[in-house]
């Protein structure tokens, strides 16, 4: 989940390579790090926190980043704390050899008991052992291409990595290897640059060419060497990627989050004129697409986090539309307890940025079963959409905040398209999604309203609860997500009718629990369960739909089709989640422990 760049080129890199790494920041921030040789001598500076903090680091030490070759890191610690010591990059033993590292090395203890007894390790990582067993080989008689290979080979077959190597006796070159783990190499007339993602470097370049596993990568300012995982040379053409660099600034946001929750009508036009022609017909889905789904006798949904979140509420529309059975799954526990199957299953992967480990390691064992596979990704050309049968793309734009919201919602419609091509939704899938679009910019627009119900219901508590029925209760679960892991209010979502058997026991005075009431079916019954939490002290906050609506609702939602209603319910509890979180002070877009590319398992 960290981020990674590298540049080697003919004009000084230090300053594009720090710019890269701070694009990347939402991979990791609780260290970082920069390498760079400029022919004559070593430059290595880390430093605890993100990018502004090492570039204090290198102000106070008046270092001179001089060079035109670098490689610089910004991490998500695995193994060892958040320290200088275990920040990248790391250098070898002897000072040759300097690595940067995402991912995870299974059995890095074995190869240190096996290998490396005499070397005198500078940190607690797992990391630092690969740049250790480089620098043995070289000294074993090995080149610097043969000792990565072999360093490589040693690895447990698990083992998750991209690397980026520099060896100090050829300060041009960068070395790439990657497993499971993303990396691109950028092409541009001044240089060539390596990341862990396309909009670090967008500023350099647009041309891309994709590591697969087990590829290595030689890399200098004038040309890039391929090889496959057994040292044979290799030609693969580049790809160029369409976002405009700006897409990933914050412009006038003091946030990238609120500036993702404000995409969000703009996401569902572009998904809407993606996906529908003039004529309100289905567009730019693969035909086999649709004849696969319609072949297949159940759904499985496959996806982690927010994605999950996003999986139980599309379950719906093809259980209703489609006409199918669906099963929604946690990938990280799919990958490793199947269940039983239905004899002609179809699986959906839900990811934002296509790199999920999780749900990754569901795809292969998929696979391994011939089963048929698409992914819903918002970066397309990523390891999830290249592996499976099929992909589509979301259509959100780059969402750099580590709390996911535009791609949640983009989830969520596309999943609604997809169920009407193949199905018989009885609705102008089109219109609907141009009134959603007005309705999420009016209660977008309705900023200061969240801001006085998060300042009211959340300052200074410990804990809250969001709760619902239906599909309300797959929007609580998110809700839930967003505040905890912004805010570190501790928050759970629940199904209404489940708080009475056992969790209304946590209710005390003025606990605050959020309530959505959309669905008119069991809007009696929820507004039943938010009096029981009432009766019991809790302060009530109830967000419902025109429809259901009674006196006393904290916000009442525009009216739209039932099954459209997650849609809208999820911005006010985003707005919330945000507000809630800058009222305690806190970096909105960087929560402490997470990181937004969940690479390892």
């Amino acid at each position: 989940m960290c981020g990674i760049v590298g540049y080697t080129g003919i004009n000084q890199v230090a300053q594009p390579i720090l710019k890269g790494l701070k694009k990347l920041e939402y991979r990791g921030y609780d260290s970082s790090g920069i390498y760079i040789n400029n022919g004559s001598s070593d430059i290595l500076v880390k430093a605890t926190g993100g990018v502004d903090d090492l570039r204090d680091v290198i102000e106070k030490q008046k270092k001179d980043l001089t060079g035109t070759a670098g490689i610089a890191h910004t991490r998500w610690a695995t193994h060892g704390g958040v320290n200088v010591d275990n920040a990248h990059p790391h250098m070898s033993e002897d000072g040759r050899f300097y690595l940067v590292h995402n991912g995870v090395i299974e059995n890095f203890q074995e190869l240190k008991e096996q290998y490396l007894q005499d070397v005198n390790f500078h940190s607690e990582t797992d990391s630092e052992v690969a740049v250790q067993l480089i620098d043995k080989f070289v000294k074993d008689g090995f080149s610097t291409f043969d000792s990565i290979r072999m360093m490589i080979s040693k690895l447990d077959g698990e083992s998750a990595y991209s690397f980026l190597i520099m060896d100090r006796k050829e300060p041009d070159l960068i070395f790439v290897a990657k497993n499971k783990s993303p990396m691109l190499v950028g092409l541009s007339d001044e240089g060539n640059v390596v990341a862990s993602d396309a909009i670090g470097v967008l500023d350099i370049t647009h041309d891309f060419i994709e590591l697969h596993d087990g590829e290595i990568a030689v890399v200098d300012k004038n040309k890039v060497d391929l090889f496959d995982k057994n040292g044979k040379q290799i030609q693969r053409e580049s790809f160029h990627v369409d976002i405009d660099a700006s897409d990933t600034d914050k412009g006038i946001y003091p946030y990238y989050m609120l500036k993702e929750i404000d995409e969000q009508a703009i996401v569902a036009r572009n998904l809407s004129e993606y996906y529908f022609d003039n004529n309100d017909q289905i567009q730019n889905i693969d035909p086999n697409i649709i004849k696969a789904m319609n072949d297949a006798d159940r759904f499985y949904i496959i996806a982690a986090g927010t994605s999950w979140h996003a999986g139980l509420v599309g379950k719906r529309f093809f259980e209703q539309w489609a006409n199918k059975p669906v099963e929604v799954f946690i990938s990280s526990e799919f990958a490793f307890d199947q269940p039983k199957l239905s004899e002609k299953p179809f699986f959906i992967f839900l990811t934002q940025s296509g790199e999920t480990a999780d749900s990754r390691e569901a795809l292969i064992k998929i696979k391994e079963q011939g089963y048929p596979t698409l992914t819903l990704s918002n970066v397309m050309n990523s390891t999830l959409t290249r592996e499976a049968d099929f992909a589509l793309p979301l259509m959100a734009g780059p969402e750099i905040a580590v709390a996911s919201t535009k791609a949640y919602t983009a989830q969520i419609i596309a999943q609604s398209i997809l169920a009407h091509a193949i199905g018989n939704s009885k609705m102008n899938i089109r219109e609907e999604l141009a009134n959603i679009a007005v309705y999420m910019q009016s209660i977008i627009d309705s900023k200061e309203i969240f801001q006085k119900i998060a300042n009211d219901a959340l300052k200074n508590q410990r804990s809250a609860f969001y709760i619902g029925r239906g599909l309300d209760a797959d929007v609580s679960y998110e809700a839930a997500l967003k505040l905890k892991e912004i805010s570190y209010i501790q928050t759970e979502g629940f199904a209404a009718g489940e708080l009475k058997h056992g969790t209304i026991s946590l209710i005390e005075n003025k606990t605050p629990v959020f309530a959505f009431i959309t669905q008119s079916k069991t809007a009696g019954l929820v507004r039943g369960n938010i009096s029981e939490t009432a009766a019991r002290g809790a302060k009530t906050i109830i967000i419902s739909s025109e429809k259901n609506a009674k006196s006393g609702d904290a916000y009442v939602l525009p009216q739209i089709p039932e099954i459209f209603m997650a849609l809208l319910s999820v911005i006010p509890a985003q707005l919330i989640a945000y507000y809630a979180t800058i009222d305690r002070g806190l970096n909105v877009d960087r929560p402490r422990n997470l990181a937004k590319s969940v690479t390892v398992q």
